[in-house]
């Protein structure tokens, strides 16, 4: 299998968040996508500081991190874990990112998140759209459909995905 036929096969959009009202991905789940450690990417990014401002990347706080711990399943800080805390890459970043990391994957991912990030972004403005749409129908037709629309506005509204996923298994006596 190809380099470029495996990537295309990973589900990258399941790695991208939204925190603090922006699309990111994690410092560890690019890692893992260019088959590096997170710390030889995080060495990489801060001998290269001067490329990445602070709208291209961002250290989360610890409320943030405890608060995404659990979808990360990874083990608390001073418990053989991380010792310091996640890094965030926005879309650019992400962009840069290719000038400090030199493999051939590595340019190869990062065709493959632009990618995902461009028809997150398509998606989004086609929700628009279509709520634009629905609200010229509603002020077009009669009461009659009141229901209709109500139904199709309750489809439309995005989950929060700035929520912590509820916790799945058996609970000990905390």
């Amino acid at each position: 299998m190809s380099i470029r036929t495996e990537i295309r096969g990973l589900d990258i959009e399941k790695k991208i968040y939204h925190i603090r009202g922006k699309r990111v991905m994690i410092d560890h789940d690019l890692a893992q996508l260019y088959q590096v450690k997170t710390k030889e990417l995080n060495k990489a990014v801060k001998r290269n500081l001067i490329r990445f401002p602070a709208d291209f990347m961002f250290q989360l706080t610890d409320h943030e991190a405890a608060s995404l711990r659990s979808q990360f399943v990874t083990s608390k800080k001073g418990q053989g874990g991380r010792r310091y805390l996640p890094y965030c890459f926005t879309e650019q970043g992400v962009a840069m990112l290719s000038s400090v990391l030199h493999s051939k994957r590595a340019a190869f991912v990062n065709i493959e998140i632009i990618r995902t990030f461009v028809r997150l972004r398509e998606m989004i403005i086609s929700h628009k759209d279509l709520q634009q749409k629905i609200s010229e129908m509603e002020q077009k037709y009669d009461d009659n459909f009141k229901v209709v629309f109500k139904a199709l506005r309750e489809l439309l509204v995005a989950p929060n995905i700035d929520r912590p996923k509820k916790r799945i298994g058996i609970r000990g006596n905390d």
